[in-house]
């Protein structure tokens, strides 16, 4: 038996965020027998549903889908406990015969669990508290700087308002004196335990910002401002809540908190979108084995399907 029939398969279907990902892994599931795992920061956290855009529970074709509604709004989340949680609810994909198919944007999640990268635990409770006091009095931007004088790949990989990685980033440096990016590039270079397939959508950037934009409007004309008033409200929320640090969520809670108008929220969350986008496509090309979809190419449905079963084959994943 060869070492590729030794390994569980795995599927991986991600790209920048409002490509298409949601609509073609329902096609991709039912066509080979999947069950979709969400690599999504934000879809992990119950009642977080227009800003996030989750897929409704009707929508999902009697799919499974996990890691979506498993916390509470005040919980935490990161990358160490998404792996985990992935890895319980594949071991169960896996014993009913099943293909785990990843899917989201988070590419750093994916890249955690398709390459089983470990993380230190281990945190000095004065230094992280030193860092978050930093924050508090001085704002994210101080903490982005210092990780950009020790790390700046790091620095450019993370971005500013992701005060949980960027603090990480910094104890890993204070911890080892070592760049926790040099870190990830020593464990992503590990060969992964999964007999894989990985896929990222893409498309070119005018068309893929627009249907952003097409799709901000449309989460505000569903009630994004409402979602969010009602979530601070119910659970009083703040900018420190890992949950209120997504797009869509933390724009919106400046708007509530009185920084600046809903014109000017809008403007913000159509950029930071924006942005974020192109932070995920620069994230997927540095990544290995990974096959391209390009949407604008295969302009059909049925065309995309074609292609990524013909990979599948290839792969001996059926």
């Amino acid at each position: 038996m060869t070492n590729t029939e030794k390994k569980n398969n795995l599927i991986i279907l991600t790209g920048p965020t409002a490509v298409g990902k949601t609509a073609l892994s329902l096609k991709l599931a039912n066509n080979v027998g999947g069950e979709i795992v969400s690599a999504d920061s934000i879809q992990v956290y119950k009642h977080f549903d227009i800003g996030s855009a989750k897929i409704p529970p009707e929508e999902m074709q009697g799919i499974p889908h996990h890691l979506i509604d498993i916390l509470e709004p005040k919980d935490s989340f990161n990358v160490m406990e998404f792996k985990k949680y992935a890895e319980e609810a594949m071991a169960g994909i896996y014993e009913r015969g099943h293909i785990p198919i990843i899917t989201g944007g988070t590419g750093f999640y994916i890249q955690a669990l398709l390459y089983d990268i470990s993380f230190d635990e281990e945190t000095e409770d004065g230094y992280r508290k030193e860092l978050e006091t930093l924050g508090d009095e001085k704002g994210n931007d101080c903490l982005h700087t210092m990780l950009a004088e020790c790390d700046p790949e790091s620095a450019a990989a993370i971005h500013a308002n992701n005060r949980q990685r960027v603090i990480r980033a910094l104890e890993y440096f204070h911890q080892t004196g070592k760049k926790f990016s040099t870190h990830n590039e020593i464990e992503r270079e590990k060969t992964s335990p999964y007999n894989f397939a990985y896929f990222v959508l893409t498309r070119n950037r005018a068309a893929l910002y627009e249907t952003i934009e097409q799709r901000i409007d449309e989460m505000l004309a569903s009630g994004l401002v409402e979602e969010v008033r009602s979530l601070v409200d119910t659970y009083h929320l703040t900018t420190e809540d890992t949950s209120m640090q997504g797009i869509g969520y933390k724009e919106i809670l400046g708007y509530l908190n009185g920084e600046y108008d809903l014109p000017e929220a809008i403007r913000i969350l159509k950029r930071d979108t924006r942005h974020f986008a192109k932070r995920q496509l620069t994230w997927f090309r540095r990544e290995r084995d990974v096959i391209w979809l390009d949407k604008d190419i295969l302009n059909a449905d049925q065309k995309l399907e074609d292609a990524i079963m013909t990979h599948l084959a290839e792969k001996n994943i059926r």
